[in-house]
């Protein structure tokens, strides 16, 4: 199994991955940022994201897809810890689209990357296997993160919004994002994985 952990130390080659590595640096900056003006919730919140932020570099994606990763992530858990979410409603539509379709293909690709799953790229229907498998893991992260809610909202927070009609609006966008991401995988995996594309 090719080694992933070299991704962690090696240098950033290029403007795009010296971007990535900045908003991981602005992720750090924002974790005691959070829980001075939000609580521990924030920090908690804010240090998960940062931890998840550091994925794609070891799995040594494509700048676009890192960049665009933390991007949304940041702007996501930020949109949570001030309740942006409760204050405009429909905001967690967009959100739910493009984080679950984004984090559904660092899954896809990590899983893959460490054996656990067959690699979709490589199958006879690459396309198709993307699509089936990304949409899977991204209902999957839906369903994981709804959990969460539910659980702040019981043993933390009652504050945190928990609605039966908005629970299964956030799965169906969030299931349609990682369609989407499914589909457009063999574009977004690194050039190895793409190169399984390509093979007769």
């Amino acid at each position: 199994m090719r080694s992933i952990w070299g991704g962690l130390t090696r240098r950033a080659d290029g403007p795009g991955e010296i971007a990535a590595d900045m908003l991981r640096l602005i992720a750090l900056v924002c974790i005691p940022i959070a829980g001075i003006g939000w609580g521990p919730l924030g920090l908690v919140s804010l240090a998960f994201v940062a931890a998840c932020m550091v994925v794609p570099r070891l799995l040594r994606v494509r700048p676009e897809l890192d960049i665009a990763f933390g991007v949304i992530a940041l702007v996501s858990v930020w949109s949570s810890v001030t309740d942006l979410y409760v204050s405009v409603r429909w905001w967690d539509i967009p959100m739910h689209f493009l984080m679950n379709g984004l984090a559904a293909v660092i899954a896809v690709l990590l899983f893959a990357r460490l054996r656990l799953i067959a690699d979709p790229l490589r199958l006879p229907r690459p396309v198709v296997a993307a699509v089936l498998v990304t949409t899977a893991f991204g209902l999957g992260l839906g369903v994981i993160w709804e959990v969460f809610e539910w659980f702040g909202k019981t043993f933390i927070d009652d504050g945190i919004y928990v609605d039966y009609r908005d629970t299964i609006g956030d799965l169906v966008w969030g299931g349609l994002g990682s369609a989407l991401g499914g589909l457009a995988l063999p574009v977004l995996a690194p050039e190895p994985d793409r190169a399984a594309v390509r093979r007769p």
